[in-house]
């Protein structure tokens, strides 16, 4: 394809427009301030907060990961413990101990011979068994309250008050267990996470570190094949649509220079034979909008980098090196 040479008007013209569109431009870079991507069976689910990013972070707008139908939850069958009494006062139960106490008392009274309720012929016998019937249920309630009270105790021992805590600046494993110093600028460590959990090394945060590098530059430069290496098909196909509504609009992003400020894990999981990690990062980045055609400036700032911080999925197979992650959700920082 030849690009015809664009006259001096025309080109002022094209650059008098895309200063009107600075303000949608001023939030580029890759991602373009937004969110989206996938993270698996927790695509639509908010990561922990951690230091880095103490508030929740935006809530996924765009991901080939289907959501779960509205409604769905209301679906599912109540817990035993939850389900409302149906029956009215025979329903519950202590009218259900009264009853069983009256059958009961019948059929002794037939086996015996003396009739079926012959043994609540008065009625200080049937009040008598009511306040024994009475007396088992308050008994059976304050062992099983007692021994749920214990349960409960037992796990809140053993899990941390609180949850798990976040070092956003390299700090030990907390609870007496260390994972080091987590590699990387700034990059910290979580707490001992539950068995479930993936555990992330501190060669895997370097990689997160190299990764936000080169897909910034890689975005930067407009080469979609580095971008391929290093993120999901699913996040390269939102990138390619960026970069090409930059080419419809005449400009160019010219993101250079990221530079990670701070870092925290928010989550790391298993699931099925992919494993995930999602960081909360701050970081740095040179970050302008040029006319394709003359190079002119547009928008951003060309003295000083501008800092963002946002929530970064990576997902690598199961067992895999550090160096096979691959960016797969961007959310923002709220």
């Amino acid at each position: 394809m030849t690009i015809r040479p664009v006259t001096t008007k025309m080109a002022a013209m094209a650059v008098a427009l895309s200063l009107a569109l600075a303000p949608a431009l001023a939030e580029a870079k890759a991602g373009s301030g937004g969110s989206f991507g996938s993270r698996g069976a927790r695509t639509y689910s908010s990561p922990a907060p951690t230091q880095t990013a103490p508030s929740a972070a935006a809530p996924i707008q765009r991901s080939m990961t289907p959501q779960s139908q509205p409604g769905a939850q209301a679906t599912r069958p109540a817990s035993p413990a939850a389900a409302p009494a149906t029956g009215g006062f025979f329903g519950s139960t202590l009218g259900r101990g009264l009853m069983a106490g009256l059958v009961g008392a019948g059929i002794f009274g037939l086996l015996s011979g003396s009739g079926l309720f012959s043994g609540l012929g008065s009625m200080s016998s049937i009040i008598g068994l009511l306040l024994q019937i009475g007396l088992i249920f308050l008994a059976v309630k304050l062992v099983m309250g007692f021994i749920a009270r214990r349960r409960e105790g037992q796990m809140a021992t053993a899990t941390p008050a609180g949850g798990m805590q976040r070092d956003a600046f390299g700090g030990m494993f907390g609870g007496g267990s260390s994972a080091g110093p987590a590699a990387g600028a700034g990059y910290g460590a979580a707490q001992a996470a539950p068995v479930n959990d993936l555990a992330v090394s501190p060669e895997d945060f370097s990689s997160f570190e190299r990764k936000l590098s080169e897909i910034q530059s890689a975005y930067g430069e407009e080469d979609l094949n580095r971008l391929r290496r290093n993120v999901t098909p699913e996040i390269a196909s939102y990138f390619a649509e960026d970069l090409a509504e930059n080419a419809r609009k005449g400009v160019i992003n010219k993101v250079s220079g990221a530079k990670l400020l701070s870092g925290d894990l928010a989550e790391s999981w298993r699931e099925g034979n992919a494993e995930y990690a999602t960081v909360a990062m701050q970081f740095s980045v040179m970050d302008t909008v040029v006319d394709r055609a003359t190079g002119a400036y547009v928008s951003g700032d060309r003295t000083a980098p501008s800092e963002t911080t946002e929530i970064w999925t990576f997902t690598r197979p199961a067992g895999a090196t550090p160096e096979d992650w691959k960016l797969s959700a961007i959310q923002q920082a709220a």
